[in-house]
């Protein structure tokens, strides 16, 4: 590879979850921090960093295909940008990235991002670099401090997971699970809320796993930080994702009910209705203990919104055992969901199991489930009609004097009126759409 001019901009594009959006917003800062500026819309990148997601079905795939067009749309601005992989497909298949697409420079995991700004330096020297070294919590000790954030900010507290779902590829790519320490965390998210934050929302690949030891010397889990976090001044919301059934615990359940500060919001995947089904995914978990599980929550806090993660056509899965899954959702009612069709994983033990469903029988249950899914969003944002509740603004909508922000409850809500950025006002949710809520803005007080 040809010596190259240090980078002027950089462009992150990162796909998958809110962990993955994290450290993409991460990453960015570390090439801020050394003078590189964003690439302007529009423009072609001198650096570009895909983030990638492993999750999905063909995500290589999908990579080389981005390689592939911001190669030529580069070479058609005049210029041959660096290109970095990062994120899941990255740890998973470093070397092969390598072998099959020249023009990367950099691949590096999701555990070593942090030294990217070295890899940078050797890449304009020319030379290639693969870093997928899996260093515990290392990385954040090396970021740089984050200055300016958006008013809803993440907060990483736990990566990896233990569990080995036998369809995920997250205990290979991200490693065991690990939980940062309590002073770490509780410092970041002061200075989270000192550069702009007004919501914080946890993450970690099992977030209700998080465990430390508090000031005091006693050992907390993730109850014990949010109610820490709560007495930050200046931070009026905080959220959690993603949860695993397992490892939500009683004091977890009761900071629902007593946390002024945590959101009437809970993730909770349950991935299927089938208890055969979920045993043979390795989930630890039945439906009816899922279900009842939901009903403790609701009983500390009565107007939570529940929302889910589902697949549909897991190898063996029947027709009686899919229309489980629908019995489920329909006895939930969630707010939100997410919903998938299985795709193998290579290394993964589902992706040799027998039974692989044909395509068109899971194109046709994940369009039942999405419908059964749409119609109790609709449903929920329904009922919330009429309802006053704090609005955190997060952006300026398409048309003049419109904003958009989330109601206590995730729901998108659009609204007009006289605010700004980060403001947290009173709103009357209107007219519910399928995946917004019309808003009118209360009188604001004057000083």
């Amino acid at each position: 590879m040809k010596q190259t001019n240090s980078p002027k901009t950089y462009r992150v594009k990162s796909f998958g979850c809110q962990m993955n959006v994290y450290d993409g917003e991460r990453m960015a800062e570390m090439l801020a921090e050394r003078g590189i500026a964003p690439a302007p819309e529009g423009e072609e990148a001198d650096l570009v960093v895909l983030n990638t997601c492993h999750i999905r079905e063909k995500a290589a795939e999908k990579v080389y295909s981005d390689i592939g067009r911001l190669t030529k749309a580069g070479r058609a601005a005049g210029k041959e940008p660096l290109i970095a992989v990062a994120g899941c497909v990255a740890q998973a298949e470093g070397e092969e990235i390598m072998a099959r697409a020249p023009a990367v420079s950099m691949v590096v995991g999701p555990q070593a991002y942090h030294r990217l700004p070295e890899m940078l330096d050797r890449a304009v020297k020319g030379e290639r670099a693969t870093d997928t070294d899996m260093p515990a919590i290392a990385k954040f000790a090396a970021l740089p401090e984050r200055r300016r954030v958006t008013p809803n900010a993440f907060l990483t507290v736990q990566e990896g997971c233990d569990k080995f779902c036998t369809y995920c590829v997250v205990p290979y790519t991200r490693g065991a699970e690990i939980s940062r320490p309590y002073q770490d965390l509780v410092t970041e998210a002061r200075k989270l809320v000192d550069a702009g934050a007004k919501e914080i929302t946890l993450l970690g690949q099992n977030v209700s796993a998080w465990s430390g030891e508090d000031e005091r010397g006693h050992t907390v889990g993730l109850a014990g930080l949010i109610r820490d976090l709560a007495k930050i001044d200046g931070l009026a919301r905080i959220r959690y994702t993603t949860s695993h059934p397992a490892d939500m615990d009683d004091a977890l359940i009761a900071a629902h009910g007593e946390v002024e500060k945590l959101m009437p919001f809970l993730h909770l995947p349950v991935q299927a209705g089938s208890d055969r089904v979920l045993k043979a995914m390795n989930r630890s978990h039945t439906a009816e203990s899922y279900l009842k599980l939901l009903d403790r929550f609701r009983a500390a806090r009565p107007d939570i919104a529940l929302s889910g993660d589902f697949i549909v056509g897991f190898p063996g899965e029947t027709e009686a055992e899919f229309e489980e899954t629908l019995k489920l959702v329909d006895a939930v009612g969630y707010a939100q969901a997410f919903s998938f069709k299985y795709s193998p994983r290579p290394g993964t033990p589902a992706a040799t199991m027998d039974g692989q469903i044909a395509p068109e029988i899971m194109d046709d249950r994940l369009q039942r489930l999405q419908a059964a899914l749409n119609r109790d969003q609709f449903a929920f944002n329904r009922v919330t009609e009429g309802r006053t509740c704090q609005v955190l603004v997060e952006r300026k909508g398409k048309l003049p004097g419109q904003w958009l922000g989330k109601s206590p409850w995730l729901q998108s809500v659009w609204f007009e009126g006289n605010c700004a950025i980060g403001d947290l006002v009173e709103v009357r949710l209107g007219e519910a759409g399928p995946n917004s809520m019309a808003g009118e803005l209360l009188e604001r007080e004057t000083a």
